[in-house]
C-alpha cells in the first residue's frame, strides 16, 4: 500500500535544496504532474467541487516546501516539542482530527530544508541540557507514506542516534518501513504504531493496512532493535468490542518477539468528538456510521478551551479495566502511559 501522488506542487525555493531536487527528479521519473505554488500554506489548483471530492483529491496531492519558522510547537504531554518534517497522510480515517485542523483540503506536505530543521533541533536540545529533550515526529502527520520519496525519517533517526540528550518518537498506521530497519538509531527513537480492532479499521480507517499487517511491521521494527510503542485509538464501544480488541492483543502476543517486551509502551485513547469535528466529518463522509450521538455521551471541557463528547464514566471505566487487564496479562513489563 504505497502512496503514489496524483499531482505534486513545489515551492520554487524547494528546488534550491538537494532533497527538493531529488524528490522532483523522482516524481518526474514516475510521471507525476508537477506544478508550482507560491506558498506551501496556500495551495490552489487542487480540484474538487464538493467537500468529498476536495478531500479525496487533497489526499492524493503532495506539496514540497521550505519550512521558514524556526520555532517548534509544544507537544504535551507526550513530548517537549513537535518536530516538523511533514503534514497530513493519505489515510482517510473518518474520525481524524486533522480533518478539522488542516481544513477542507488536507494535502500532504513535506519540508526539504531538513538540515536547517535538525540544526534548530540541536539548539533546543542544548537549551535544556543536561535534561533529555523529547521530540514528536508525527503530531500532525503520518511520516511513513512519503518516506520512500524523502528519506526524512531515516536522516532524523540517525541524527538522534548521535544525540546523548535528544530522543525522537513517531507513530504510523502504515507498514512500508523496510528502509528504516538498518538505520543506526542507537535506541534513541521510539517506533510507535497506531492500532485498532479490525472491525474499526474496516469501518472507519479507509486506505490503511489491516491490524495484522501493522503488527507484523511492528515486529520487524522490534527485531531491528527499536524501542516499541503502541497507540490504540480511538477505542470504540460496540457490540462485540471485547472480542475484537481481544483479537488485537492476541495478535500482538503472537507476533512480538521477546526482545520487544521489556521496553514497551501503550497509549490508549477512547473515541471522542467535538461539534465542529462532527460537522466536518459529515461533510466529507455524509453516510458515516461513526457513533456521534451527543445525547449518549458526556460533555467534557478540554485543555484547549473547547468541549468534547466522550463516553459516559461507566463505559470508560469498563473499557479501561479491560485494556489494563489485557496489557497486564500479555505484557506485564509494559508501561501504560495513559488512558483517556
Amino acid at each position: 500500500m504505497r502512496f503514489v501522488p496524483k499531482r505534486a506542487f513545489f515551492e520554487p525555493k524547494a528546488l534550491d535544496y538537494p532533497l527538493g531536487q531529488k524528490i522532483y527528479d523522482q516524481l518526474k521519473a514516475m510521471g507525476i504532474p508537477i506544478l508550482k505554488t507560491g506558498s506551501h500554506n496556500r495551495v490552489t489548483g487542487i480540484p474538487g467541487k464538493t467537500s468529498q471530492e476536495a478531500y479525496r483529491e487533497a489526499k492524493r496531492t503532495l506539496v514540497v516546501g521550505v519550512r521558514r519558522s524556526k520555532d517548534f510547537a509544544a507537544c504535551k504531554p507526550s513530548a517537549h516539542y513537535q518536530l516538523p518534517l511533514n503534514t497530513s497522510c493519505p489515510g482517510m480515517c473518518e474520525y481524524c482530527y486533522l480533518a478539522t485542523t488542516l481544513g477542507k483540503k488536507p494535502y500532504l506536505r513535506v519540508y526539504v530544508n531538513i538540515d536547517e530543521i535538525l540544526d534548530r533541533t540541536k539548539e533546543y536540545i542544548e537549551e535544556k541540557a543536561p535534561d533529555i529533550t523529547i521530540f514528536e515526529g508525527a503530531a500532525t502527520s503520518d511520516p511513513i507514506p512519503t518516506e520512500y520519496l524523502t528519506g526524512l525519517l531515516k536522516q532524523t533517526i540517525e541524527f538522534f542516534g548521535n544525540q546523548k540528550l535528544g530522543r525522537f518518537r513517531f507513530v504510523t498506521k502504515f507498514t512500508d518501513i523496510d528502509s528504516l530497519l538498518t538505520t543506526k538509531h542507537h535506541e534513541h527513537t521510539r517506533f510507535r504504531f497506531s492500532l485498532n480492532a479490525n472491525a474499526a479499521i474496516g469501518s472507519y480507517e479507509h486506505n490503511t493496512p489491516v491490524m495484522e499487517q501493522r503488527v507484523n511491521a511492528a515486529a520487524k521494527a522490534a527485531q531491528a532493535g527499536y524501542p516499541l510503542g503502541f497507540i490504540i485509538a480511538p477505542i470504540f464501544y460496540f457490540s462485540g468490542w471485547r472480542d475484537e480488541y481481544g483479537k488485537l492483543f492476541a495478535e500482538l502476543d503472537d507476533q512480538l518477539p521477546k526482545s520487544a517486551r521489556g521496553n514497551l509502551t501503550f497509549e490508549l485513547i477512547t473515541h471522542r468528538f467535538t461539534k465542529r469535528a462532527k460537522a466536518n466529518i459529515l461533510s466529507v463522509f455524509p453516510n458515516s456510521a461513526l457513533p456521534m450521538e451527543e445525547e449518549e455521551r458526556k460533555y467534557k471541557y478540554g485543555q484547549f478551551g473547547y468541549g468534547k463528547y466522550i463516553y459516559q464514566r461507566e463505559t470508560m471505566d469498563e473499557m479501561k479495566q479491560f485494556m489494563q487487564d489485557r496489557i497486564s496479562d500479555a505484557f506485564p513489563q509494559a508501561k501504560l502511559e495513559y488512558f483517556v
